[in-house]
């Protein structure tokens, strides 16, 4: 009796690292799966279509290190006008990336102003919506902001689109693919996202001049996707104390139209 509790305890000591192991495998799968989807930075998906997407820029060789500001979620009617006067006081240009439903009678002065003043113009969105949404329709889509802001700013945007949170698909990317746009996300750890708290510009400036390198894409919020009126105040005094900053040490500000394919 003792031998055949012994053996059953044996047998049942064997199975437990095997399901153990079964059930890591599978979460790590998993886990994996939801990663090269929402990643913030470029993963799985972005290994077998490298040319497709824009997370940095590589230096030119010669020339003065760049960084390329950029800000999502506008154009935001209270505190986007701020944010064009600080770029305008700093002489510095950068690429907003407009959400369609923001752009509205009350805001298209300010699309417009984004263009005149020499600044670029992506495509954003607001809902990750888009990341399951058939390649044909998200061409449409797409094509159709842009006709928008052509009509509103008197060139067309360039050929970038952002995702929202930067969650992305394949679907997405062949959606993509056929509107002859280019999916831009951002360098690692340059953004102004602060764990759901308010951001503080001078936490933010900091943080983003102590962690910049030439070819760098920075992401600042001047709106939010779902709310076109937050409080972004921290935009513009981020762009006054990271600008002169980054400057003193021989950066220069760029914006990415130049860098996106057939621009």
């Amino acid at each position: 009796m003792v031998v055949c509790t012994n053996a059953r305890a044996v047998r049942l000591l064997t199975r437990i690292p095997y399901h153990r192991a079964i059930g890591f495998i599978l979460a790590l799968i998993l886990g994996l799966g939801a990663l090269a989807h929402m990643a913030p930075f470029p993963f799985l998906i972005e290994a077998f279509r490298p040319s497709r997407s824009l997370w940095h820029i590589e230096p030119e060789k010669g020339a003065p290190p760049a960084i390329y500001l950029t800000f999502d979620d506008g154009p935001n009617p209270d505190w986007t006008p701020a944010l064009l006067e600080a770029l305008r006081e700093t002489g510095a240009r950068a690429t907003f990336f407009l959400i369609d439903q923001h752009i509205t009678p009350e805001t298209e002065a300010l699309v417009k102003r984004m263009s005149d003043e020499g600044h670029a113009i992506g495509l954003h969105s607001g809902t990750r919506r888009l990341m399951v949404m058939a390649p044909d329709e998200l061409a449409i889509l797409i094509q159709r902001a842009a006709a928008r802001i052509e009509a509103i700013a008197g060139r067309a945007p360039c050929r970038l689109f952002r995702p929202h949170a930067g969650w992305r698909s394949p679907a997405m990317y062949a959606g993509l693919a056929r509107a002859g746009y280019t999916l831009a996300g951002w360098s690692w750890g340059m953004w102004d996202w602060h764990w759901w708290q308010q951001p503080r510009a001078d936490r933010v400036a900091a943080r983003l001049a102590r962690k910049a390198s030439a070819g760098d894409i920075v992401v600042i919020h001047d709106g939010h996707h779902v709310k076109p009126r937050a409080d972004r105040r921290h935009a513009a005094e981020t762009v006054r104390l990271l600008v002169p900053h980054l400057r003193s040490r021989g950066f220069t500000f760029r914006t990415l139209c130049a860098t996106a394919p057939d621009d």
